[in-house]
């Protein structure tokens, strides 16, 4: 187990240097200057710019820059913000919490409305629920994520006005957090004690219109994932000898089936991590959401060159391990796969 877990990590190595490549390049060909941006309208003078230019590091040739990068990065040092002076690894870290709080409770809701969904389509085969239900998913699965984020904000935030248009939490609170995660800082014994359940209450319902925006594309994976994995689960030897000794539907889906379809399920759904980090970057923009998605974008509308490397690179770097772990756990699950 340890070699595979091991074999794993090493293929890490050549893809997040790949990605660090593209990163440095990408974002160099973007027009715009970092330097002129930051010298405002009227540019400063020439001595200036060159100064400036030789304090970020930007007067060497494209190649000395980029190792520059890499060995400091492997060092641990992601260099600093051109805009806000400060580590890109300290932002990082505050800001990630907020990305991983919208992310797993998108995942939250993908899966528990995603299996219901595929369980019963499965059950309901070529009937009406499951032609509906497909069909449902399908269209979740197809709609773009910044057109479906702006029409649900504009039913349920404008033109209803039951949720919040933007942020974390509501004005009115504020308290020290200790892991960055709203809904668990909320939940403090001194926030309980001097304000009850309300900033959690606001906080939780900042954060239901995002992450169902953000949760619609894995929540069709998963029911469709579902439904083709209980199909064919349902088709099996023991399946049949469990209806043939009298047992009852409900039991023979939820115990029998269920339980073996949903191996490649999970696996699926350890995979919906990376698509949720990535799928976060256009939620938090929208919803101006204070994560990392949102950090990086306006990063680069400030060619903020450190943000933009760094926060690709530990993004995918996040992303890249999450999938080795559930290769990992998969091969125990099943270890016929190590071979």
């Amino acid at each position: 187990m340890l070699i595979f877990f091991a074999k794993r990590l090493l293929q890490m190595i050549p893809t997040l240097f790949g990605v660090s490549l593209i990163a440095f390049l990408i974002v160099r060909l973007v027009p715009g200057d970092p330097v002129l941006l930051l010298l405002g309208e009227r540019g400063g003078s020439p001595e200036q710019y060159k100064e400036m230019q030789i304090n970020l590091g930007l007067d060497k040739p494209a190649y000395q820059q980029y190792f520059t990068f890499i060995i400091k990065a492997l060092q641990g040092d992601l260099g600093d913000s051109i805009v806000t002076k400060r580590p890109v690894l300290s932002e990082f870290k505050e800001l990630f919490p907020a990305t991983l709080e919208l992310g797993l409770f998108a995942l939250m809701i993908a899966i528990s409305i995603g299996i219901p969904l595929g369980v019963l389509a499965a059950v309901k085969q070529g009937k009406f629920l499951d032609y509906f239900f497909m069909g449902v998913s399908l269209l979740g699965y197809s709609m773009p994520l910044f057109w479906w984020g702006l029409i649900l904000i504009l039913f349920f935030s404008v033109t209803m006005g039951i949720t919040p248009v933007s942020g974390r939490l509501s004005v009115l609170y504020d308290f020290e957090t200790y892991t960055g995660f709203i809904l668990i800082d909320s939940l403090h014994p001194t926030v309980l004690r001097e304000e009850g359940f309300k900033p959690f209450l606001s906080g939780l319902h900042h954060l239901l219109l995002p992450s169902f925006a953000l949760s619609t594309i894995p929540l069709a994976i998963i029911a469709r994932m579902t439904r083709a994995s209980v199909l064919e689960v349902l088709g099996e030897d023991y399946i049949r000898t469990a209806k043939a000794k009298g047992v009852s539907p409900a039991r023979v889906v939820l115990v029998h089936a269920l339980r073996n379809a949903l191996i490649p399920v999970v696996t699926v759904i350890g995979l919906m991590f990376g698509s949720l980090i990535t799928g976060a970057i256009l939620t938090e923009t929208i919803f101006s959401w204070p994560g990392v998605g949102r950090w990086i974008v306006t990063s680069l509308n400030a060619r903020d060159y450190p943000v933009i490397q760094g926060g690709v690179l530990l993004m995918a770097s996040l992303i890249i391990l999450t999938n080795a772990l559930v290769d990992f756990l998969y091969t125990v699950i099943n270890p016929r796969l190590k071979e």
